[in-house]
């Protein structure tokens, strides 16, 4: 079977769409179903069935992309065990979200500068779930993502993923709050449960943590802000527009401090993020044994 075309039928389990398989392989529409239908051929039994206006696979359809994953990842392993021992080289592509960028990516680019200067890495800022989406289309080779332990991240089948560590969270609060600490992070919630609050604009892990943490304190939360920058949230709660997430060991400005949460407590947890069968590939394989 072309691979080629399993790639397509796993895409196409995914999205559900031929055009927006078409719009992720960088295809049109009529090749997505010529490729398809030459697949059925190949195989010998349908592989989809119409459902209103569009399709849906079939039950052997459905098996064979299971079997996909399988195949795609083994061939993507061949072609990279070919040469496992060669000097990294070449241009890495990697996709993270700001704070990884800053804390994680711009040392590792100045440590292989010195150490691997045959290899470099291209470098995208986005939100887990726009870097996932680079991830799945073959459009980077590594993503840095992140979620919180009270709303954990689903990774797909087609995905390993290498923990990078964790980070406690914290209630960023205007600093002339000077009541005494509560003790867990329901009373902290609770004490705040009649402020706006202020959420991540471009992903929601904090969001859910919020949410999460207040409902066990008995309110849902008036989000009512929706900003991408901690720079800027911090200026938003110094302003008394509301209260929100913060890094516990954040070095907040003056007006602003971080009433810890425990019990539960919030914690930001940081993936790198692969392709399956990738992993063997040099380059790849470097930066995640430096990253480990």
């Amino acid at each position: 079977m072309d691979p080629r075309r399993l790639e397509l039928l796993l895409q196409l389990s995914r999205w559900g769409s031929m055009r927006a398989v078409a719009d992720v392989m960088g295809v049109t529409t009529s090749t997505v179903s010529q490729q398809i239908a030459a697949l059925a051929q190949e195989a010998g039994t349908s592989l989809l069935e119409h459902e209103g206006r569009g399709v849906r696979l079939t039950p052997a359809g459905r098996r064979l992309a299971d079997h996909a994953v399988t195949v795609l990842a083994a061939l993507d392993a061949a072609r990279a065990d070919l040469d496992p021992d060669a000097t990294p080289r070449g241009t890495l592509r990697v996709a993270a979200y700001g704070t990884a960028i800053r804390d994680v990516v711009l040392p590792l680019v100045r440590q292989l500068a010195e150490a691997h200067p045959e290899l470099r890495l291209s470098i995208r800022e986005h939100e887990p779930g726009e870097a996932l989406e680079l991830l799945d289309g073959d459009h980077v080779d590594l993503a840095l993502t992140y979620d919180y332990n009270l709303g954990p991240a689903k990774f797909a089948a087609t995905l390993v993923t290498q923990p990078l560590g964790s980070t406690a969270w914290g209630l960023g609060v205007p600093a002339g709050d000077t009541r005494s600490a509560p003790a867990t992070s329901l009373e902290v919630f609770d004490r705040y449960r009649h402020h706006d609050w202020i959420v991540n604009s471009r992903n929601t892990a904090d969001e859910e943590a919020v949410r999460t943490v207040a409902s066990l304190a008995g309110f849902e939360p008036r989000v009512v802000h929706r900003v991408d920058s901690l720079a800027l949230v911090q200026h938003m709660i110094a302003e008394g527009l509301g209260v929100g997430l913060l890094p516990a060991d954040l070095t907040t400005i003056p007006t602003v401090a971080v009433q810890p949460l425990d019990h539960p407590a919030v914690v930001l947890r940081s993936y790198a993020v692969s392709r399956r069968g990738r992993a063997v590939w040099p380059p790849l394989a470097l930066v995640l044994r430096l990253l480990a």
